[in-house]
């Protein structure tokens, strides 16, 4: 596989160093999967502003983490997916929902679940849905609106989950207790 630097201040290219140093300041560390955007500064900088903007979508936090983590699992991310299982962790999402999730099965919360599996649907099909999917996601409680959000979210998430595919992305210590192996579905 094509080796991808992890970039630090000093080895950025200039464009990406204030997303570098805005992330050292907010976590503490530069993520892995950050230090490799960074390659690419105008993917990096997509990456954070689709970031940003998805933080404001109509769902909680627990429910950005759920549809952000189901992302990672339906693309079998290394990375992604131990990084929103601590996110979800701390957006007070359950570890049986947690568990369910990551496993690819259904959660026992019924809106969790509709979200859940709205988000494996617009991936599995491409956003070519049936209008039942639609008509049981918005029965659930959620709005066209966020069922648009979704999309938001898929996209973001294939950013980052295909960087971590063809960069390989290191595992920063912080993550590691939620590795898992490669997902078989």
């Amino acid at each position: 596989m094509a080796q991808f630097p992890l970039h630090t201040r000093a080895t950025a290219p200039f464009e990406a160093k204030p997303i570098l140093d805005q992330a050292g300041q907010a976590i503490g560390y530069v993520p892995a999967l950050l230090a490799q955007m960074a390659e690419a500064p105008a993917l990096l900088e997509g990456y954070a502003a689709l970031s940003a903007i998805f933080r404001k979508t109509g769902f909680t936090p627990a429910e950005q983490q759920l549809v952000l983590l189901t992302a990672s699992v339906e693309h079998d991310s290394h990375y992604c997916t131990p990084a929103h299982t601590v996110r979800a962790r701390a957006a007070a999402i359950d570890e049986a929902t947690l568990t369910a999730v990551r496993a690819g099965r259904p959660v026992a919360d019924p809106r969790l679940e509709a979200l859940r599996l709205f988000t494996v649907r617009m991936i599995r099909e491409r956003g070519f849905l049936a209008d039942a999917d639609l008509d049981a996601f918005v029965a659930a409680g959620f709005t066209r609106a966020n069922a648009l959000e979704i999309i938001l979210a898929v996209g973001l998430k294939t950013l980052s989950n295909y960087v971590n595919h063809l960069a390989e992305t290191p595992l920063d210590p912080p993550l590691v207790a939620d590795a898992v192996g490669r997902r078989v579905a």
